[in-house]
């Protein structure tokens, strides 16, 4: 095992310490991380959606932005503004928002209009942001992280299919086990008794870790066969009437080639993770579920059947055979 995994191995036990009974939305959040992507989780209010994303900046060496979305907000609360400065050389100054800086925390996006949503477009897409006509790079450690709750829809705005392609995994976070809650609330009690001027200084995990893992995971092997695999996954939730009558009517639209993109990066990652050197088919079905969700749209067929996304996804995973 080498040095970098060795050290992101630590950064996710620190994190799983924290947040207990999560471990698959821990892990996904490392994963996102290491393939430079963007990240949403969706789940209902308490199962600590919030809490993971902290946990993992302050395990690692990382400014964190923690954005409540709200129906008030405006494009200028995230991006910043031009301030006018009469007394100054340039009379407009521009006062850089909370998205300038490595961990964005998009608290409840879909409680923001869809002009306060699109802000974060460019940015998640060219890590970049244009104010007043001037564009302003963001830091080359850039990661946003929405959280949205699933119920309570009164007063929402759903996100656009173009955002939601840009993010590059959609992870349902669901209830904890029973063990896990009994500890949760050990957990807890333990941190509303210890003092936080007494709390041990931590060492984070350096940002040179990521990018060097970064470039450990960019030399992972992926066969020809492997990548016809993920383009024919893809291809069947735009064609599936070549699979199956039953998968053509759940579906009315299917994924982009982002979705490709994706699976070649989560699966390079996934393999590294698990301390290999090339990817198999099971680095691919082990992220399907999680790319895909967000960007197959059901038919009408579907939901009436109450057909769920992670069974249309199941079904594709049957049909489609390892090149």
């Amino acid at each position: 095992m080498n040095k970098n995994l060795q050290a992101i191995n630590v950064l996710e036990t620190e994190m799983n310490s924290s947040v207990l009974g999560q471990e698959n939305i821990v892990r996904r959040i490392i994963l996102v991380l290491l393939a430079n992507g963007n990240l949403l989780l969706e789940g209902l209010p308490g199962l600590a959606k919030t809490r993971a994303i902290s946990s993992l900046a302050k395990n690692l060496d990382a400014g964190l932005s923690r954005i409540q979305f709200t129906p008030d907000l405006l494009p200028s609360d995230i991006t910043g503004t031009e301030v006018y400065q009469p007394e100054a050389k340039e009379k407009f100054i521009f006062q850089p928002g909370p998205i300038f800086n490595n961990l964005i925390l998009a608290d409840e996006i879909n409680r923001a209009p869809a002009k306060v949503q699109s802000a974060l477009l460019e940015a998640m897409e060219e890590r970049q942001v244009t104010v007043a006509g001037e564009t302003h790079a963001l830091d080359p450690l850039f990661m946003v992280m929405a959280t949205q709750n699933p119920i309570e829809q009164e007063g929402t705005y759903p996100l656009p299919e173009a955002q939601m392609d840009r993010f590059l995994m959609h992870v349902i976070v669901d209830y904890p086990d029973v063990a896990s809650e009994i500890k949760v609330l050990s957990l807890v009690r333990s941190e509303e008794a210890s003092s936080p001027s007494k709390a041990k200084e931590k060492e984070t995990l350096s940002q040179d870790i990521v990018f060097e893992a970064r470039k450990d995971i960019h030399k992972i092997h992926v066969s020809e066969s492997i990548e016809n695999y993920i383009v024919a996954l893809v291809n069947a939730t735009r064609y599936p009437e070549k699979y199956s009558e039953v998968l053509a009517s759940w579906i009315d639209y299917g994924a982009s080639p982002r979705a490709s993109i994706a699976f070649d990066k989560c699966s390079r990652v996934n393999a590294w993770l698990n301390e290999k050197d090339f990817v198999s088919p099971d680095d691919v079905r082990a992220v399907a579920h999680d790319i895909l969700r967000h960007r197959i749209v059901q038919s009408y067929e579907a939901n009436a059947e109450g057909v769920t996304k992670n069974q249309i996804i199941d079904e594709l995973l049957k049909l489609v055979a390892v090149a």
